[in-house]
């Protein structure tokens, strides 16, 4: 989808006249701009012009609304953490991008939470097989989180995201996170530059798949560090932070076979395009861009990125950049999914006291399409 479309492209894509598409803008459904191309016409954001039209063709019924929030729709949780607003991540008011220059993971973590302080996440005594064990292990027997404030929860989830580091490797001290990582990866200081930036864009992504799981356990009274687990779940999918998996399966397919050729099978396949497009940024995925900036990308890399690009459209997404710094970087071959859970925790985090704060249960109902009762 391109980001701006024409006067008359919006009115076929509506099938309204133009006073309503003019009613649209005023009331601030429709944004506007005057076209590059024709100063003396308007273009209109096709990214409003598409969610007015997915709304009327799912009319008002109330069981249409409720299904449709499951899948790119509706919202349906309020929040005040982070939102994505006309292709712009906003975290807490701000420019994610913008905070991104010199935030840590730390000072985010106090943004997000709004603790007033930065987080720290100390390196636990044990060392844990992976960040599954990490978390099942602090789960077991930990305190709830219904009745307990929001800086007791606060300092559950610094505990917990500690030892999710450790599990992947970070190096203990009390340097900021990324630096730590810098240590274990043995990263020099643009590299480790570029894992804050990166870990810091990663850290909320508004309502995804992981961060729905955790509010959903979180609204149980599950612990923190039960519902960060509940996170991870959701993160391990290969149509979530799994992504990095497929995506390095297609660009060794690309280093044997060819970029055009990697790219096309996949598509035959039905498999789609791992790292590539998102429905929240047409205009492209400006996480992507900042974690990109600056990096020379490896030559298979490129050659994905152009070959995607012509034979879809599809730009780079923050799954396409993680990798592709990975490969660039020479990091481990786990460092994306790495980099993605330890800045994520933090957003999940921020949900789990949210959501615990309104002391309400997340249990939609189910619409029911099975065999009818058997009379007795």
């Amino acid at each position: 989808m391109t980001e701006w479309m024409t006067r008359d492209a919006a009115l076929a894509a509506l099938g309204i006249r133009p006073q309503t598409l003019y009613a649209y803008v005023s009331r601030g459904r429709i944004g506007v701009r005057p076209d590059p191309a024709d100063p003396r016409r308007s273009a209109y954001r096709a990214e409003d012009v598409a969610a007015l039209g997915a709304r009327a063709k799912r009319g008002r019924k109330t069981a249409d609304i409720a299904a449709s929030a499951f899948s790119w729709g509706e919202p349906a949780i309020t929040t005040g953490v982070s939102t994505v607003r006309h292709g712009v991540l906003v975290y807490r008011g701000l420019d994610a991008v913008e905070w991104a220059e010199t935030a840590t993971l730390e000072t985010t973590a106090g943004l997000l939470w709004r603790a007033g302080a930065e987080a720290q996440f100390p390196a636990p005594a044990a060392r844990f097989a992976g960040p599954f064990e990490a978390l099942a292990a602090l789960a077991e027997g930990s305190a709830p989180t219904l009745g307990r404030s929001a800086d007791r929860l606060h300092r559950d989830a610094e505990t917990a995201i500690g030892h999710v580091a450790a599990s992947v490797g970070v190096a203990g001290g009390d340097e900021p996170i990324h630096m730590r990582l810098g240590r274990a990866w043995s990263l020099g200081t643009a590299d480790a530059d570029r894992a804050r930036r990166t870990l810091v864009l990663i850290a909320d992504h508004e309502l995804n798949a992981s961060a729905f799981a955790a509010r959903v356990a979180a609204s149980t009274g599950a612990s923190v560090a039960a519902a960060l687990l509940a996170g991870l779940c959701a993160l391990s999918g290969p149509r979530h932070g799994g992504a990095g998996r497929a995506l390095n399966a297609l660009m060794d397919e690309a280093a044997k076979s060819g970029a055009r050729a990697a790219v096309g099978g996949w598509l035959a396949r039905g498999h789609g395009l791992p790292g590539f497009g998102h429905p929240l940024y047409p205009g492209g995925d400006p996480r992507a861009i900042a974690i990109l900036d600056g990096l020379a990308i490896d030559g298979v890399s490129r050659a994905v990125r152009d070959a995607a690009y012509e034979a879809t459209g599809a730009r780079p997404n923050v799954d396409f950049a993680l990798a592709a710094f990975g490969r660039a970087s020479g990091l481990p071959v786990d460092a994306p999914f790495c980099l993605f859970l330890i800045g994520r925790s933090v957003g999940w985090a921020a949900h789990i006291v949210e959501q615990a704060a309104t002391g309400t249960l997340i249990r939609p109902r189910a619409r029911y399409e099975g065999p009818a009762p058997r009379a007795s």
